[in-house]
């Protein structure tokens, strides 16, 4: 059940009473997104945090050459929003779009703040959450600034082992910051690696 994961997802960080369950359950909006659907895109104020119960989606920029830099997934069990632009409430610069057919849940900005005020851990564990997003942020800019894209693959394959095999090769390319081109070539050349490497006895 949607509600099931969501719970596991905030009960990992945070202990809840049953009724407080409810509460946090009754503000929450499912929401259908269809493939290649926008929820949010640059320009946007971004109103809502969304937790993906199914499908996946992505964030991501366009740079003045037309170019996409994907800066985040988010698969079933993870949330995703345009920070920035959700704590500011300014425009954002994130496009948020869905790679495959998506069930998700939403929580407004709005209900958040009840939420806060109602249960107050809730914001213990969105704090955790944006705490996360910030280091992982961080840690990808270091990365595109020191490490060659082999190694860059290697850290999207632990962060996101579920869509190693899931995602069309363009997607894995702009997050790594290569062209597809250069991907198809540096995973040939992986799997000759893999495939010479000495056994272990």
């Amino acid at each position: 059940m949607p509600t099931e994961l969501i719970l596991q997802s905030v009960t990992r960080y945070i202990s809840l009473t049953e009724d407080e369950k409810l509460y946090f359950i009754s503000l929450l909006h499912p929401k259908s997104i269809k493939r290649k659907q926008f929820i949010l895109q640059n320009g946007q104020i971004c109103k809502n945090s969304t937790f993906v119960t199914s499908g996946c989606l992505r964030g991501f920029t366009v740079d003045e050459n037309g170019f996409e830099h994907v800066l985040n997934f988010a698969p079933t069990g993870w949330w995703i929003a345009d920070m920035y632009s959700l704590i500011s409430q300014k425009p954002g610069i994130l496009n948020i779009e869905a790679i495959d057919d998506t069930e998700s849940l939403t929580l407004s900005k709005t209900d958040q703040e009840k939420l806060y005020l109602k249960i107050p851990q809730f914001e213990r564990f969105f704090r955790i959450i944006t705490e996360n997003s910030l280091v992982a942020y961080q840690q990808r800019l270091i990365d595109n600034l020191s490490l060659p894209a082999e190694d860059r693959f290697h850290n999207f394959c632990k962060r996101y082992p579920s869509l190693i095999n899931a995602l069309p090769k363009k997607q894995i390319a702009a997050y790594i910051g290569v062209t597809p081109e250069f991907f198809s070539r540096m995973q040939r050349n992986l799997l000759k690696m893999d495939r010479n490497a000495p056994i272990k006895r």
